[in-house]
């Protein structure tokens, strides 16, 4: 291959080939320091020869595109990088290119500017669209900076960016962006600051755009938060300023691509020892129950976990605002709510889907969680016949389950009398679950629901959460006598 000006698209100097050599600019990049000279005295080749080239300016066998002291050439980048889709190519291999022993920093700044450049003429974050766009923002760097910038760009662009490798980690539950220099996540353990940084709050506000974008979403200054679900599963949740403070704020709750099993979750000290035999007769009884807790409490991970005892000849029918559910079972028909479009039209609410899903078959109705008017027609269609269904709901203790219930169904137009005598024939059981100072998850309390005196409905203790297995309560002869329609508890 000939070097010619044309073919090399070299910035030109008044003395012919231009001398490159990488050094430290003022943002701390990799950019390249110019300087020209002659040839033979200062390393600059004249205009009939480049490195790597012999007198004729033919390439020379086996040049070394590392060689120190070396200037870098545009055409030396096509000798590592087809045109076709930006791979290696055969003849020459990949290596890391050095100018004086130096490897250049790929500064965020140099990365922007590369994007622009990729913007403007349309182009894809490929090796040979990234040295092109370089070349035309005379910076000329070696291939290992070239594929940094390339998988920079990408990660922005599809992925998730610096949070990519997090949400990665198989023990993550939670990825939380509070600025640029502030990034948390949750292991299980509680929450723990990781060393990501972004270089600046844009940055983080282009990330939550483009992540709200892909799940269909709309998130700008004039809707300045978002609340979706990815395509991957995962719950995102977006705050843009001037509502968040300082910078755009972040939360990503990883779905599980499996459910946990209960033999997994005795293990972790959700279920004390011996309690599978509680739970298991709890689904074997068909008895509809509810499981409660704060925020990240585990309410969808032990529900996934009870949905996948389910018999397999039984047809579950979920119905979520967000589809986070995941049980481990043959036959599983998931729902999920729509919000409104710009026009505000296209709304179809959790109240719309526990209608249709009544209208399935189902012989479990599954609520991911019962947050507002579905609270009617939940109770309505386990009052219809419908045994064994189940939600979630948020509550800080067993006992106030009625009056959170209370309360949803005032929202829909349900007097207090109805809510109660409804409640009482249409659930069982009550789960709580609580999450200590160390973020463990445990079920801290089993209640039974029980009408008092004044006909409203109270929750019973029925088993607390003790090391050595449930430790029983006033309300155990009442949940023993429910159980038994489905065998008993072992």
């Amino acid at each position: 291959m000939r070097c010619t000006e044309q073919e090399a698209d070299r910035p030109v100097t008044r003395s012919g080939w231009t001398l490159l050599r990488y050094g430290r600019d003022a943002d701390g990049g990799g950019a390249a320091a110019a300087g020209s000279g002659t040839a033979g005295g200062s390393g600059v080749r004249p205009e009939s020869a480049c490195a790597g080239c012999d007198a004729d300016g033919q390439e020379a066998p086996g040049a070394d595109l590392a060689a120190p002291g070396r200037e870098l050439r545009p055409d030396s980048l096509r000798a590592v990088y087809d045109s076709g889709g930006g791979r290696p190519a055969a003849t020459a291999p990949a290596r890391t290119a050095r100018i004086d022993g130096e490897i250049p920093v790929v500064s965020g700044q140099l990365v922007g500017a590369v994007r622009r450049r990729l913007a403007e003429s349309g182009g894809e974050p490929t090796p040979a669209g990234v040295a092109a766009a370089l070349r035309r923002e005379g910076r000329l760097l070696g291939d290992t900076e070239v594929l940094a910038i390339v998988g920079a760009l990408r990660s922005e662009m599809v992925g998730s960016g610096p949070l990519e490798p997090l949400l990665a980690q198989p023990d993550v539950t939670d990825v939380l962006v509070t600025a640029p220099d502030e990034v948390w996540v949750d292991r299980g353990c509680g929450l723990e600051r990781v060393d990501v940084r972004f270089a600046d709050a844009s940055t983080v506000r282009r990330l939550a755009q483009r992540l709200a974008a892909v799940a269909g979403r709309r998130l700008d200054d004039a809707r300045p938060w978002v609340d979706a679900r990815l395509p991957d599963g995962t719950r995102l949740h977006a705050v843009l300023p001037p509502v968040a403070v300082g910078s755009a704020c972040l939360s990503l709750r990883v779905v599980r691509r499996r459910a946990f099993g209960l033999a997994e979750l005795t293990a972790a000290g959700t279920v004390p020892p011996g309690g599978e035999g509680l739970l298991r007769g709890l689904l074997d009884a068909r008895l509809s129950f509810l499981i409660s807790g704060g925020t990240g409490s585990g309410k969808t991970t032990l529900l996934s976990a009870l949905l996948s005892l389910v018999r397999p000849d039984e047809r579950i029918v979920l119905a979520e605002e967000s589809a986070e559910l995941r049980p481990d079972h043959p036959h599983v028909v998931r729902l999920e709510a729509r919000p409104a479009n710009q026009e505000g039209i296209g709304e179809v609410t959790l109240q719309d889907l526990v209608r249709q899903a009544l209208r399935m078959r189902p012989d479990r109705l599954v609520v991911g969680e019962v947050r507002g008017r579905e609270v009617v027609d939940l109770l309505a269609a386990l009052n219809t016949g419908h045994e064994g269904g189940s939600g979630t709901v948020h509550a800080n203790a067993a006992g106030d389950v009625p009056a959170r219930l209370e309360a949803l169904g005032a929202v829909a137009g349900l007097d207090r009398p109805a809510l109660h005598s409804q409640l009482a024939a249409a659930v069982s059981v009550l789960l709580h679950l609580v999450r200590d100072r160390r973020g463990r998850r445990r079920i801290a309390e089993v209640h039974v629901l029980e009408r008092d005196g004044a006909g409203l409905v109270t929750a019973v203790p029925a088993a607390v959460w003790a090391a050595g297995g449930f430790a029983r309560r006033a309300g155990w002869p009442r949940l023993e006598r429910l159980l038994e329609r489905g065998g008993g508890a072992e």
